[in-house]
């Protein structure tokens, strides 16, 4: 399986790594890794002040509790943040939109991580923040790629929205914060027929995307959220550095903060890429 297998080769890179005791050991280890080097391609946005929420959710916020030299000498420095669920890099869980489903901490850590394609849809959705990637979208990259979406893929889509971020008013489509607000947003999103479609057609583990939610902004009833997650499948959203991941053969691995009972929580997602 994919997901051993990286996880063997990290731990047995690393472990090789502490072992190196001189300037030639590090260089047979160059040699050797070679072959299996990859390239890190980081899918997360910065939690900030300017990290972008969902128009009625908390913000995030960062309070110093200490920063700075102690009586004894040595520099010291902590801090305490709140926040919520879902906002800025983020996993929706399973529980988000379909009651008795996985919880974040019961997501299995192999559906997080493996094989993945990318999904460009940024020429048709980049100007129209009302648009719904489609059936089509995906049967254009098969026919592109001369392959079915192959099974236990993890889908990225790339709209092209990642560039507007972190202005609310581009990205969003409203600076405004409340209730009054949500009818005011306007991203893409996945449409409810695709989303049936991935669930009844293919076999997918996770989906993204460079919005903020995996529903088109002018969603009322996130049919999309409630098909993919009733079939135990997360959503990655607010995603970024898209633009810079082929269609296809790269790797993704997306851990989120193991919150028990969890409806989501930040996430911390990378994409690898062979380096050569």
């Amino acid at each position: 399986m994919l997901a051993p297998r990286l996880i063997f080769l990290y731990f047995l890179t690393f472990f090789i790594l502490i072992s190196c005791k001189d300037h030639s050991t590090k260089s047979e280890l160059k040699t050797l890794d070679t072959k299996t080097a990859k390239k890190i391609v980081d899918l997360t946005h910065d939690f900030s002040r300017e990290t972008i929420y969902w128009v009625t959710a908390k913000e995030f916020e960062l309070d110093t509790v200490f920063a700075g030299q102690t009586d004894n000498g040595y520099y010291y420095t902590a801090n305490n943040f709140t926040t919520a669920e879902h906002g800025g890099t983020h996993i929706d869980a399973p529980i988000h939109f379909a009651k008795g489903k996985q919880t974040v901490d019961q997501i299995p850590l192999e559906n997080l991580m493996g094989p993945a394609i990318k999904i460009d849809v940024s020429d048709q959705a980049f100007n129209n923040p009302d648009y719904l990637v489609s059936i089509d979208d995906f049967k254009s990259w098969e026919a592109q790629e001369n392959m079915q979406i192959p099974d236990g893929s993890i889908i990225v889509i790339y709209t092209g929205y990642e560039s507007y971020y972190p202005d609310k008013k581009k990205y969003l489509g409203t600076d405004q914060r409340g209730e009054d607000a949500v009818k005011q947003l306007h991203f893409p999103g996945l449409s409810p027929e695709a989303a049936t479609w991935l669930v009844t057609e293919r076999h997918i583990k996770a989906i993204g995307l460079d919005t903020a939610s995996i529903d088109y902004g002018q969603s009322t009833t996130f049919d999309s959220h409630v098909t993919l997650l009733s079939a135990n499948i997360p959503a990655f959203e607010n995603l970024t550095n898209l633009k810079d991941l082929p269609n296809r053969d790269f790797e993704i691995i997306a851990l989120p903060m193991k919150i028990k009972g969890g409806s989501g929580g930040p996430l911390r997602i990378i994409a690898l890429l062979d380096s050569n």
